[in-house]
């Protein structure tokens, strides 16, 4: 199985190209955090080079800028070219086959791109220490109806 999931935030503007058969293709690169800290304390950040095709890949451009946090699903997928200067270059990226807008810049990512905040900048809490089911009795009456199965 190859099925790559990650959530981080865009290092630049996404670029969308069209092939010569009119599909579209957003290739973009996601900055995403570690989730532990190095030996002196600091979280490190990979970035994940990304494709999309289509209208995803529209969507994509559309919608996205540099400091757009995003969650990306895909494949991982591998391939190579040969480069102008007669030397074979590898590519590993991620084909995006759902691209999830999860906000824009947040309030702590300034414009300058050395200051990245990593995904946990934007994570909300929520207060649970009243049940939000209080008001609902303590018995449930379903119905065979009521279930989707």
């Amino acid at each position: 199985m190859n099925k790559a999931i990650i959530i981080g935030r865009l290092t630049r503007d996404p670029e969308m190209r069209t092939t010569a058969s009119g599909i579209n293709s957003t290739s973009f690169t996601v900055a995403v955090s570690r989730t532990y800290t190095n030996q002196n304390g600091e979280r490190e950040t990979d970035f994940i080079n990304c494709v999309t095709w289509r209208k995803q890949a529209e969507n994509v451009a559309k919608y996205c800028t540099k400091g757009t946090q995003v969650a990306v699903e895909g494949r991982i997928q591998t391939r190579s070219y040969d480069a102008q200067d007669g030397t074979k270059r590898y590519v590993t990226e991620i084909v995006a086959d759902n691209v999830t807008f999860l906000g824009g810049k947040g309030a702590n990512v300034a414009n300058d791109s050395n200051n990245y905040v990593g995904p946990e900048a934007d994570i909300a809490t929520t207060d649970i220490s009243e049940d939000p089911f209080k008001d609902f009795g303590s018995e449930v009456a379903l119905s065979d109806d009521d279930l989707p199965f």
